[in-house]
Formats: structure tokens, C-alpha cells, sequence
């Protein structure tokens, strides 16, 4: 598999998870202590960092650490990326059904006469 389609893949599943787009949703307020941002959740500051580190390999954050504290801050190069895919995915779609549309009008155009 290309390299890019497995950063897409990484991205894609990666947001598939509710929890995981409530992260990166807070994250766009700004950076955020990891123990800040497990506050909400109604799971474990264990559970939280697996989503978090589920993130991190999607490279959706970018983690540094001061101290003993982790911050957390979002990436949204991947976020970008995905968007351009999908919008491709779109333009092609709407060309072929576009072009369909066409030809029944035409088709249509040609019963009627």
C-alpha cells in the first residue's frame, strides 16, 4: 500500500471513534494538558491516553512534554490531507453524474422529437 493511502487510512480510523473527535474538538480551543482533557470523559485517564495515542500515530497531535506534564496540541496537516482526498473523491462523482444527467437529457431529448 502507498505510503500516503496509509496516512489516509491512519487518519480515517482514527476519527472513526466518538471519544477521538471530542479530543481533537478541544484541542482546536488550543493546547491542553493531557489530564485536562480526560476530565469530561466518562472513562478511565488510561483509556483517554490510548485514544490519545491512537492520535498521535494518525500524527492528528502533536504531544510535548514540560516536566512531568504532556501537552497536547492539534496537527491539522492530516485533517487537510483527508479533506483534499475527499474532495477529489467528490469532484470525479459529480463529473460521472454530471455526464449522466447529460446523456438522459439528451436520450430524453430524442424520445420526445
Amino acid at each position: 500500500m502507498a505510503r500516503a493511502e496509509t496516512k489516509l487510512d491512519a487518519t480515517l480510523g482514527a476519527l472513526a471513534d466518538p471519544t477521538r473527535r471530542a479530543i481533537l474538538q478541544r484541542l482546536a480551543h488550543g493546547e491542553a494538558r493531557v489530564t485536562d482533557l480526560a476530565t469530561p470523559f466518562d472513562i478511565s485517564l488510561n483509556s483517554v491516553s490510548k485514544h490519545i495515542r491512537v492520535l498521535e500515530r494518525a500524527r492528528l497531535v502533536k504531544r510535548r512534554r514540560v516536566g512531568r506534564e504532556h501537552f497536547l496540541s492539534r496537527n491539522s496537516a492530516p485533517l487537510d490531507e483527508a479533506a483534499a482526498w475527499i474532495d477529489a473523491l467528490r469532484n470525479h462523482w459529480n463529473a460521472r453524474i454530471d455526464r449522466l444527467e447529460k446523456a438522459l437529457a439528451e436520450a430524453d431529448d430524442e424520445e420526445t422529437r
